[in-house]
């Protein structure tokens, strides 16, 4: 591969893009597919007959074999099953490569393999794959060779959702047609389309793939469940932002042209804070495109650092004791003509209608802070969430002092006459230019942060799709859009309603909205005297699913069902109580295989050193005695700890399934697979590193 690379050329050249459509398609063709993506007309099977042979066509050059429906069930991962293009040999023995209309719009998979809560048993199989045309297919080329990845969604045959992606577009149309509502009370005739738009930042780290392999915690769950912190972890802050060493120089350099190649737009790139980690930054998308990129840059990540001789870790928490990763969700709201609904302008207090759209998030936040918790609820997020590293468990709001200053106003005289401007930045060095700063600082701290044209939502976890979160988003933002356009389409002085409204907002609402550090322990007190929700866990935060709040919610903007949403609550518990489930029974393997041989080792090599040295005469062992008392105690403390835990873990199958086993787990599992680590790190620090028998902590983030 040359060092040179022509972004412009390379950029989705694997993608059957906007662009291919319009070269190989008969006009009235691509007209008629344009109408299917911009306004949601039905495709005919004569349309879908001819995009499919063009589709062929055009995959079978850039040398696929294979297709694929590319969906993404509720595993965390993708699915895919592949089908040749060939059809059955003609009589002189040669085979024809076709793909129908058919064949392009719907597919079948097993439903009952896939999680789906309850909704399909073992014997009831049949589940359908439909095709989403307004994500652009692709060819993805590995040691396979090259297959056609067509974008779907994914329901059972009784029609409820099974994937990521059919809410997700059902909360896009939610929010289109309550953001046009809002446009047109305002005056705008000529916006037809509002599309949630998304930037997904994508942490992760890098450890050796030889390093990694000796790490049976790493390799079955994905994190360190024993290890002990080195000498030197990241307080100097010298990694953020510094030097990228050459190795992973050459594996960004290759991810960036496997992401470009199939329209990925990877543009920032840097090392995290922690020692070993990493980020990707993409520019914004809409956000079912952006959930499907943010998939396909997860596989490029993990495939490219194989070829690296690395593998990479998506883990939220795969180190204790160091930062985690997570996935800020950068999100907004632009209409077809390039308006931004969430852009405030040079003067936010004159802006009635942002000021209308920002007290309406705030309400929707505020409304439902528990199922924007849910939302980035994960087994890993658990060990992140509330750190000096993540936000908080606490769902707010940051504005920032130009909008809070806005919304103070509000909220005290019921009009914002001003608003604070950015002033000039001097350095004191004259070399330097002189610049305008920002009106408002950042805060890092904040779970949903408002910056500039944007709320980030910091929250999520680096290994989940990012749909969970922007479903809830669009139909909660969906919402409030319409409780305010109800009262305002029925207003007899429009003017006087909506300033009356956007006052109301402000006050019943200002509860969400902190400017100050999340981090402060002060802070969690203040939260439960606002009545805030605080859920710390994925366990304690799962039933704002089912809450009669929110199947009112999904069920009005026809989002999820309430069979819908039993069956996800399910589906979490579940994978809750698996992931704790293997990690305990992990490391019990590990301690029982590896750490406890490895320091009966020890101490018995120590043990008669020490004898050796006693015949040898009169000399001093006290050291040596009181490394192998040491040693000697912490080892029965670790095995009483791996017998508890054992003890523990067997129960697990006797607990009821669903939200009891989930609780168990929690409480039980957790506590004693904390129990069990204590004394294993403790070891760590005494062992001989010759004699312990895995990667260190410093050895796999300081050596990549």
């Amino acid at each position: 591969m040359s060092d040179y690379v022509n972004v412009t050329e390379l950029f989705g050249c694997d993608v059957f893009n906007d662009a291919v459509m319009e070269e190989r398609l008969p006009k009235k063709v691509y007209k008629e597919l344009k109408k299917t993506i911009e306004e949601g007309k039905e495709l005919s099977l004569e349309v879908a007959d001819v995009v499919a042979h063009e589709m062929k066509e055009w995959a079978i050059e850039k040398g696929a074999t294979h297709y694929s429906h590319w969906f993404q069930p509720l595993t965390g991962v993708t699915a895919e099953k592949h089908d040749a293009f060939i059809t059955a040999p003609k009589e002189n023995g040669k085979v024809l490569m076709s793909f129908s209309g058919k064949e392009l719009i719907k597919g079948e998979s097993d439903a009952s393999s896939f999680p789906s809560g309850g909704l399909r048993a073992t014997f009831e199989a049949r589940g359908y794959t439909a095709w989403d045309c307004t994500s652009p297919a692709f060819v993805r080329h590995d040691a396979a060779g090259g297959t056609l990845c067509i974008p779907t969604a994914f329901c059972s045959y009784t029609g409820e959702a099974l994937d990521q992606k059919t809410p997700l577009l059902r909360s896009m149309e939610a929010i289109n047609t309550q953001s046009l509502r809002l446009l047109r009370l305002f005056g705008n005739t000529t916006s037809k389309k509002v599309t949630p738009s998304v930037g997904a930042e994508q942490e992760y780290f890098l450890v050796d793939k030889e390093k990694w392999l000796q790490r049976k915690d790493l390799t079955y769950t994905g994190r360190t469940l024993f290890g002990a912190m080195p000498p030197k972890g990241q307080e100097m802050d010298d990694h953020y932002l510094g030097t990228i060493r050459q190795r992973i120089s050459a594996y960004m350099k290759e991810v960036n042209e496997e992401c470009w190649k199939l329209g990925v737009t990877a543009k920032t790139q840097h090392n995290e804070v922690a020692p070993a980690q990493h980020e990707l930054a993409p520019i914004y998308a809409p956000v079912n495109i952006a959930a499907d990129h943010n998939q396909i840059m997860m596989r490029i990540l993990k495939k490219v650092a194989s070829r690296h001789g690395m593998r990479c870790l998506l883990h939220e928490k795969p180190f204790a004791g160091v930062n985690g990763s997570g996935k800020h969700n950068n999100w907004s709201l632009t209409t077809d003509d390039g308006i931004n609904l969430l852009d405030p302008g040079k003067t936010p207090h004159e802006n009635i209608q942002f000021l209308l759209v920002l007290t309406c998030i705030l309400k929707a936040v505020d409304t439902h802070a528990d199922l924007l918790r849910e939302s980035a609820a994960d087994v890993g997020n658990d060990q992140r969430l509330g750190g000096n590293e993540a936000p908080p468990a606490v769902i707010s709001v940051f504005l920032g002092e130009q909008l809070g200053d806005v919304l103070d106003q509000l909220i005290s005289t019921g009009t914002a006459t001003h608003s604070k401007k950015g002033s000039l930045l001097e350095t004191g060095v004259k070399t330097l230019p002189d610049f305008m700063k920002d009106a408002t600082d950042r805060n890092r701290t904040s779970p949903f942060a408002f910056t500039g044209n944007k709320f980030e939502f910091r929250m999520v976890g680096s290994r989940d799709s990012i749909s969970e979160c922007n479903v809830v988003l669009n139909t909660i933002a969906a919402e409030a859009f319409k409780e305010a356009c109800d009262r305002l389409e029925a207003a007899e002085d429009f003017d006087m309603a909506v300033h009356d409204l956007i006052k109301e907002y402000a006050i019943d609402h200002q509860r969400i909205v902190f400017n100050g550090n999340g981090y402060a322990p002060e802070w969690a007190e203040e939260a439960k005297r606002r009545g805030l929700p605080n859920l710390p866990s994925m366990v304690d935060a799962i039933p704002a699913l089912t809450t009669p709040k929110a199947v009112k919610l999904f069920e009005e903007f026809h989002v999820f069902t309430k069979t819908e949403l039993e069956s996800r609550a399910e589906i979490q518990y579940e994978i809750y109580a698996k992931a704790v489930n293997i990690e305990a029974k992990t490391m019990i393997d590990i301690a029982t295989k590896q750490i406890i041989p490895a320091v009966i080792k020890y101490t018995t090599v120590l043990a008669g050193s020490i004898n050796a040295v006693k015949a040898a005469g009169p000399i001093d062992v006290s050291v040596q005695m009181d490394l192998l008392e040491k040693c000697t105690a912490l080892l029965k403390d670790t095995n009483s700890a791996m017998n508890r835990l054992s003890k523990v873990v067997a129960k697990v199958p006797e607990i009821p399934e669903g939200r009891e086993r989930a609780v168990y787990c929690k409480d039980e599992v957790c506590k004693a697979m904390t129990e069990l680590r204590t004394p294993v790190d403790e070891l760590e620090m005494l062992v001989d590193k010759e004699m312990w028998p895995m990667p260190s902590y410093g050895d796999l983030i300081f050596e990549v």
